[in-house]
């Protein structure tokens, strides 16, 4: 009313914008990333346990920090920051999905105080990262390197492999599939940039049925028979050095298109018509023999003609092959794909040491071994039920992509939570260095790395308070307590660095560099614009729906409660703004 009369609303958005600012907003962001985080939560280390999430069509069970956060489906904007870094973290390093996302939410908890007490989120953001690059550069100083060609590298990539499958689904089984890993990966290890392409060099193929100790490594490829025609059975199976075609050509009798036009002025001109089309077949299919090839194989495919015509001339053929497979051969063979059968030479041949078709479960199996060139490699799954050998394969995978950081780092730090409790001590004392409310920053940031060790004893079922209290005693006032984290086994401390539960130190750093960047992120955000969904074909009938004017709220709980306490502090409701207990109808509000 000052200034002589009332000054009109000036409206800048849309209506049904909803805005919320100032420090409810960012209370409110912290509060949804700590949601996000309990579902998660317990799912860390040897004594996780698993999710079980359906979405109408699939049911899938996992502890895997990534795919729980992958398939929860996170609408709130803010909190969809913990699902890239926790993608991130697949991507990159492949184990540490769940570890990273308590590790961004607890700073965050931690820094939650002072954004009460009115601290400017830039003061913490700044020690924030200061205290984070003070952390990874400990974790580097910590790391003990080793020498992958000796035995005692050899050793140390088998315990990571193990380690990585401790809170696996197939833990139990870590003498099986620790050693395929790693033979796996070293395979690969064997050109300079063969770990970068382990996804497409290493495949894992999944059986339904029998038990998960029949899962085996071939060295080389092994694919699923592709759909056959008449005439299969009488194929050869096996070959000894045999040379193999690789086509990207369609082996099969062509009709004519329905709209196509022939004119002929004699019956006989059709006949050869239909000469000429069959022996446009017959050309290739020779093309196909006179090369001296055993076994032929196309992305396309190959016809009961085509398959008749090789069996009787003892070939083996496949169609239909799968892109992945077809490029794992010719890498491993040493084949080039053909697009064309003219001009075919023996130089785009390929050959492998032996060739069979096996009977795995009730599936048939067509293996390539003894390759030339040892780079790809096969992994077999089994298991009771498909549930079980999917949350398989991604234990493996994650276990691999271990191994693979393991081997360019060659750097391992010990788990268990003890380099997070070393790194929480290093900066405790730098902290006593800092003047002002840096100290205060860096000191939280450094309690809120214990949530590592003090998770691990909470999933296992002991009291996380002692166990915690005897880890600061022995980092703090032993010089060789710095290897000292979670017994998970017996409820104590114990040296993990000894016990052999190693992991690489890329990991950590990685985890504590996505985590912080994530908490600043967050810390960062002044102010929340949730524009409506007008074009959304649901929005009509979501205004009619809802239950009359109690419709559904146009933000999440926690956020309209935070708008709720901006708007009661600023004495009711502003342009753009929600007045306090306000809610828009479903629909237009962003709902």
């Amino acid at each position: 009313m000052n200034g002589g009369g009332m000054r009109p609303g000036i409206i800048l958005l849309r209506e049904g914008t909803d805005t919320s600012q100032g420090k409810a907003q960012l209370i409110s962001n912290i509060n949804a990333c700590q949601v996000v985080s309990d579902a998660v939560r317990t799912t860390l280390g040897p004594r996780g346990m698993d999710k079980l999430v359906a979405d109408g069509r699939k049911v899938t069970i996992s502890n895997d920090g990534a795919t729980i956060m992958k398939l929860l489906e996170i609408e709130h904007p803010a909190a969809k920051t913990l699902v890239d870094i926790s993608m991130s973290q697949d991507a990159e390093v492949g184990d540490g999905t769940t570890s990273v996302v308590l590790l961004a939410v607890e700073v965050l908890k931690q820094m939650k105080s002072f954004v009460e007490e009115g601290v400017h989120p830039q003061i913490l953001i700044r020690h924030i990262r200061k205290a984070s690059s003070l952390a990874v550069q400990k974790v580097r100083e910590l790391a003990v390197s080793f020498d992958i060609n000796t035995p005692e590298g050899e050793e140390m990539l088998l315990k990571t492999a193990s380690t990585a499958l401790n809170s696996k689904l197939i833990a139990t089984h870590q003498d099986l599939f620790a050693p395929m890993i790693v033979d796996a990966v070293k395979s690969l290890s064997q050109e300079a940039d063969g770990l970068d392409d382990l996804r497409g060099m290493i495949a894992i193929k999944k059986i339904p049925g029998g038990d998960v100790r029949q899962s085996f490594l071939v060295k080389g490829v092994a694919f699923k028979k592709t759909f056959s025609y008449a005439g299969f059975e009488q194929m050869t199976k096996n070959f000894t050095n045999p040379k193999v075609l690789l086509l990207n050509v369609e082996l099969e009798l062509k009709n004519e298109k329905e709209n196509a036009e022939v004119r002929i002025e004699d019956p006989e001109q059709y006949q050869s018509i239909v000469d000429a089309e069959w022996q446009v077949i017959y050309d290739k299919l020779d093309a196909c023999v006179n090369c001296g090839a055993n076994i032929v194989l196309s992305k396309l495919p190959i016809g009961d003609l085509a398959t008749q015509y090789f069996a009787d001339r003892g070939l083996f053929c496949a169609g239909r092959v799968e892109d992945g497979d077809l490029k794992r051969v010719a890498k491993a063979t040493g084949a080039t794909i053909q697009t064309s059968t003219n001009g075919i030479f023996e130089g785009v041949l390929g050959t492998c040491a032996n060739f069979e078709e096996k009977q795995v479960g009730d599936e048939r199996f067509n293996l390539f071994t003894g390759c030339p060139n040892s780079l790809t490699t096969t992994m077999i799954l089994r298991g009771g039920s498909e549930q079980f050998i999917a949350e398989s394969e991604r234990s493996v995978h994650d276990s691999l992509m271990v191994v693979k950081r393991s081997l360019k780092s060659q750097a391992v730090v010990a788990g268990g939570g003890a380099i997070e409790m070393e790194v929480a001590k290093y900066l405790k004392e730098h902290a006593l260095t800092i003047e002002g409310k840096g100290q205060l920053v860096v000191n939280a940031f450094a309690k809120a790395l214990e949530i590592v060790p003090r998770q691990l004893c909470d999933n296992a079922g002991f009291d996380s308070n002692d166990i915690l209290s005897s880890l600061r005693r022995k980092h703090t006032q032993d010089e060789d307590g710095k290897w000292y984290g979670v017994d998970i086994e017996n409820g104590d401390i114990m040296d993990t660095f000894v016990a052999g539960v190693w992991e690489p130190s890329d990991n950590k750093s990685n985890s504590l560099a996505s985590a912080s960047e994530a908490a600043c992120v967050i810390l960062s955000i002044d102010e929340t614009v949730i524009n409506p969904r007008s074009q959304d074909p649901g929005a009509a009938n979501g205004m009619m729906g809802g239950g009359g004017m109690g419709g559904g709220p146009g933000l999440s709980n926690t956020m309209a409660g935070a708008m709720d306490a901006v708007n009661a502090q600023k004495g009711g409701s502003r342009s753009g703004n929600l007045g306090n207990g306000v809610r828009y109808l479903k629909g237009r509000g962003g709902g």
